[in-house]
């Protein structure tokens, strides 16, 4: 690999995937079109190296190039140092992290394809905030879900700050898109599993009396903070199971109830 490349101003083309970060619907169009998605922070770079992602370029401020010296060595792709203020006019914020890394998107697999040899699975609907995506992902990893899917209109589980927020365990855990929803459950109901729907609904079963974790295959389905499931997804679903509440809280972040949830239904597997 040759050495690091110093650029010197912001609209050099070399740094085209870095432009606008901020700019959260310019970059939802543009990095899936484009193939690509941006890796954060020295931790979650590495993270998606070791998951298989190949790197496009990486961009780092000067001090950086020793702590990511192995990862330039090792990886033919370019890469750019910028001084701390340049990286600020490119990307629109400041990054604090010091290195930012353009990955390859991987095709996805089909849901039939993750479904084939999955036992826990989740299912988001209308889950649209990134913040919550990252979260979700995150617990679904340190949990043991084995897989995720995703209604149409759930956010990017690539974008830049779910990367960040789940710490790269969206390169852990597979997920794919369902292209029609809610008819898509049926594939999901077809492949085995027991369809639970979380929600507070108190007409809903506790997750202790449900005793998911008994079940051989289930898919949890998680719906949008503050709406939840829609009636047509908790139509769909098998069961509606609840996370009991205290003190006159209604609900949970979809975020925590999610980690709660997964710990109910893989309870007692062996860890991955």
């Amino acid at each position: 690999m040759a050495d690091p490349i110093t650029v010197d101003t912001p609209d050099d083309p070399r740094l085209h995937d870095y432009t606008g970060l901020t700019d959260v619907d310019l970059r939802r169009r543009r990095e899936p079109a484009e193939g690509l998605f941006i890796a954060e922070g020295e931790k979650v770079i590495r993270r998606a190296l070791d998951a298989g992602y190949a790197m496009r370029s990486m961009l780092l401020s000067a001090k950086w190039t020793d702590v990511m010296r192995d990862v330039i060595d090792a990886v033919p792709a370019p890469v750019y140092t910028v001084d701390p203020k340049l990286a600020e006019r490119v990307t629109g914020y400041h990054v604090h992290r010091g290195a930012l890394a353009s990955m390859q998107r991987k095709p996805l697999p089909t849901a039939s394809d993750l479904l084939a040899t999955a036992r826990r699975v989740v299912i988001m609907e209308a889950v649209n905030d990134h913040t919550n995506i990252g979260a979700v992902f995150r617990s679904a990893a340190a949990l043991g879900m084995d897989a995720v899917l995703l209604s149409p209109d759930c956010a990017d589980p690539l974008y830049r700050r779910s990367v960040k927020v789940s710490m790269g365990a969206v390169f852990s855990v597979p997920y794919a898109r369902l292209d029609v929803w809610p008819r898509d459950l049926a594939t999901v109901r077809e492949a085995g599993f027991t369809l639970l729907a979380l929600t507070p609904d108190e007409r809903a079963k506790t997750l202790d009396e449900t005793a998911p974790h008994r079940m051989d295959r289930v898919a949890l389905m998680l719906g949008a903070e503050g709406d939840g499931l829609s009636d047509r997804a908790l139509r769909a679903a098998g069961e509606w199971v609840r996370i009991p509440m205290s003190h006159g809280v209604d609900s949970l972040n979809v975020g925590a109830a999610a980690a709660v949830a997964f710990y109910a239904v893989t309870a007692g597997r062996p860890p991955a």
